[in-house]
């Protein structure tokens, strides 16, 4: 199944990627909409810290405020939802983001627990003019998991994939 290549990140789409706790917010918002507090809640973290990160990311196009709904108490609430764009760029080498990332990972694997954790580890010898074709490969394989309907009663699964040289 042949993919689009990714566009190259504006410079604010790379600098609004590069923090693991936008990365986590955009997983958390990928299919459930959820307010600041519920945010906040799931994160542990202060929701006036969490209300400025999903500002930057309602700004840059990665979330999207949801028509508003009623709290608990009665209160207006506004529900976020991941636009998807995150999985549409590229961030070209930018190492801010390349740490983000995996500090996302870390934090949701420790908080996953290890238990639940399926993992490989693999090192396979790769002619370089064959790389590009594995690494296309792979994004295909994963765009073509990320593009099927959800379906009711589908778990959701996080992939974490990374190749570097082995040395």
């Amino acid at each position: 199944m042949p993919h689009e290549k990714r566009r190259t990140a504006t410079e604010a789409e790379a600098a609004a990627l590069a923090s693991g706790i936008r990365l986590r917010i955009i997983r958390l918002t990928f299919s459930d909409a959820l307010t600041n507090k519920e945010l906040a809640e799931r994160l542990g973290r202060d929701p006036a810290t969490t209300l400025h990160h999903v500002r930057k990311l309602v700004e840059t196009g990665f979330l999207a405020a949801q028509p508003p709904r009623r709290g608990a108490r009665g209160a207006k609430e506004i529900p976020y939802l991941s636009t998807g764009l995150s999985w549409t760029l590229d961030s070209c080498g930018d190492q801010g983001v390349k740490q983000a990332v995996l500090e996302a990972y870390l934090a949701e694997i420790a908080e996953t627990g290890f238990e639940d954790v399926q993992q490989t580890r693999l090192v396979v010898q790769v002619a370089p003019e064959e790389l590009e074709e594995l690494e296309d490969r792979l994004e295909s394989l994963l765009e073509e998991f990320r593009a099927r309907p959800r379906r009711p009663g589908a778990v959701r699964t996080a992939i974490y994939l990374a190749t570097y040289p082995s040395t």
